[in-house]
């Protein structure tokens, strides 16, 4: 059994800055992937960032040089770093991680963190 267990979303001002966390647990025997998607209301769920075991990064254009994803490996926890927080970053975040278990290898979500910024 493994779970992804998200923190860090709340209610902040345009221009502020937010630090969300996914910590995975479990049986785990390795996590490769770790991404973050949002959905905002009435929207799929598009993708935002993606960092692979090997620390190389993308980023959806519209977040580049405002948020930066981060993962400690020791730990099984990716971070979004979001910072000149906008109104239309107002979302609903998802932790994604590709992960092994002695079972194979599939796709865990979290359980979604909210993040709105008003203006």
């Amino acid at each position: 059994q493994v779970q992804l267990a998200e923190s860090g979303g709340g209610l902040v001002q345009a221009g502020e800055s937010l630090r969300l966390s996914c910590a995975a647990s479990g049986s785990i025997v390795s996590v490769s992937t770790m991404s973050w998607y949002r959905q905002a209301p009435g929207k799929q769920r598009d993708l935002v960032a993606t960092i692979t075991n090997g620390g190389v990064t993308n980023y959806v254009d519209s977040v580049k040089g405002r948020f930066t994803i981060s993962r400690d490996n020791a730990k099984n926890t990716v971070y979004l770093q979001m910072n000149s927080l906008k109104p239309e970053d107002t979302a609903v975040y998802y932790c994604y991680s590709l992960i092994r278990t002695w079972n194979g290898r599939r796709d865990y979500w979290g359980q979604g963190t909210q993040v709105t910024v008003s203006s």
